[in-house]
């Protein structure tokens, strides 16, 4: 008699089907409260620049006002186009995109004291600016093959530790000038909510251990309120609806100097894009290549072309956000598209905006120093896999990270120099990003060619021989990360 077939049990979805955790959705609330929390880690980096430039530019507190509620709908927009896209626009990854701080001293320096007619340059000259790099796009992309381990590894380490003195800023009140700076008071309400952080991610489980920043944030005001460190008249004067009118500051103005110089903020803001986007794919394996790179720079320009219209500054990543995806591990873009419909909304509620700025800076700053953290970590363990025993990779590690650490370390150094130039000098990210990329090429490319074309000893891996090489790494397919969003992509190799 014939044997009969034994009971093979339901292995679940072949792994072709499987869907990658980018892709995933979660149940609503988990995809709210998750999103959230992106928001709550954002906040204060949308609204610090119209804060900063409307004053700057002789804006009253309500057009200053208006200008922080635009920025919080432009934000969303943008970060949309980044987690959803359309067509070949949007890196389709948890990528935040927000107002960038690179634009500041620039604009500032544009439009000081120019009162509407200042705001009608700047958004006359991002509008130039953005086009040029939506048309730039497709070959700046093509510097992914520039960014192996030991370039990504430097330029995420960069970014977690360039951040760091934001939340050190926060922690202490964020304004110097104000009469609390630097109390007692505010660095110890910042380490309470440090301490709740930590605290909340090693005894909560699951979905709340994942949402431990928020609950913190959250802790962390509660706490603030009776000790009156947050008030409640941004609530009491917000209005229940406001639309970002169009052109609400006059028809943009086009000064050749003034795009000139937003020009060369937007190289810096594509810089910076690149690394995130190359970090954020390590993070949620699934490596950045050529196409979602070029996507997300598409995502970037275009949202920022978008953004004057509704009265909003330049678009770029947060790198902020980077760090709660590493600390939270949850991959999900469409988790990210939820905070940023949330975005959409603060910036059409006021009232609801007003909510979440009762968070209080030194609040902010306990949390983001986890946050911050994080990204650092990542670095680092990028670091680990970019064979820093061969050749000259520690040597180039040591130079990107030293040059990087210049305008952390010593923020006057460059003082002498011409205020153009201080526009890509004043960010570490992009110092060291820049000597990482010159110096991989000098000493493992230049120079190296009849050593590249021998094939590899016995002892030394075909993935090693890339490493050293500095090539390769950063744009193999990761095994899981199906179903492709790019499928007619090539590789880039």
């Amino acid at each position: 008699m014939a044997a009969q077939p034994r009971f093979q049990p339901d292995a679940g979805p072949a792994p072709e089907d499987r869907k990658h955790p980018v892709d995933e959705t979660l149940p609503p609330f988990k995809m709210f409260t998750s999103g959230l929390q992106h928001v709550a880690a954002m906040y204060a980096g949308v609204v610090a620049p119209p804060m900063i430039v409307g004053p700057a530019v002789g804006l009253s507190a309500r057009d200053t006002a208006f200008l922080m509620g635009a920025s919080l709908f432009t934000a969303g927009i943008a970060t949309l186009l980044q987690t959803l896209g359309f067509w070949k626009v949007g890196a389709r990854l948890p990528f935040v995109n927000g107002v960038s701080f690179a634009g500041v001293t620039p604009m500032i320096a544009i439009g000081k004291d120019r009162g509407y007619d200042g705001i009608a340059v700047i958004f006359g000259a991002i509008i130039v600016a953005s086009v040029l790099g939506f048309v730039l796009t497709p070959y700046f992309s093509k510097l992914v093959r520039f960014f192996p381990p030991v370039v990504t590894g430097t330029v995420i380490t960069l970014i977690g530790v360039s951040l760091l003195p934001v939340a050190f800023r926060w922690a202490q009140g964020g304004d110097p000038a104000a009469p609390g700076f630097g109390s007692m008071k505010n660095i110890g309400m910042a380490a309470l909510t440090f301490v709740i952080v930590l605290g909340l991610r090693k005894l909560l489980r699951g979905f709340l251990q994942q949402i431990a920043i928020l609950l913190g944030l959250v802790a962390g005001t509660l706490v603030a309120i009776p000790l009156g460190m947050t008030g409640l008249d941004a609530l009491r004067d917000a209005d229940p609806v406001g639309f970002p009118t169009p052109f609400h500051f006059g028809a943009p103005q086009f000064e050749i100097a003034a795009i000139i110089s937003m020009c060369i903020v937007m190289l810096v803001c594509m810089t910076e894009s690149t690394a995130d986007m190359l970090a954020l794919g390590r993070i949620v394996d699934r490596p950045a290549d050529e196409r979602t790179i070029e996507g997300g720079l598409r995502a970037d320009t275009l949202g920022s072309a978008i953004s004057p219209l509704f009265n909003g500054f330049m678009c770029s990543a947060f790198a902020q956000n980077i760090g709660l995806v590493a600390m939270t591990k949850v991959r999900s873009r469409y988790v990210v598209a939820a905070g940023g419909g949330i975005l959409v909304l603060l910036g059409l509620c006021p009232v609801a905006a007003s909510v979440i700025a009762l968070v209080p800076l030194p609040v902010l700053g306990g949390a983001g120093i986890v946050l911050f953290g994080s990204v650092a970590a990542s670095g680092i363990q990028t670091l680990a896999s970019a064979a820093l025993e061969k050749g000259e990779n520690a040597l180039i590690v040591a130079a990107a990270v030293g040059i990087g650490l210049i305008p952390i370390a010593a923020p006057e150094f460059y003082h002498a120099f011409p205020k153009d130039l201080l526009v890509v000098l004043d960010s570490g990210i992009s110092t060291g990003c820049v000597v990482a990329i010159v110096l991989n090429l000098a000493f493992n490319h230049l120079g190296v060619k009849d050593r590249s074309s021998e094939a590899p000893s016995d002892s030394q891996s075909e993935s090693e021989a890339e490493s050293e090489s500095g090539v390769g790494a950063v744009v193999e397919p990761h095994p899981d990360s199906h179903p492709d969003p790019h499928p007619d992509a090539l590789p880039v190799r």
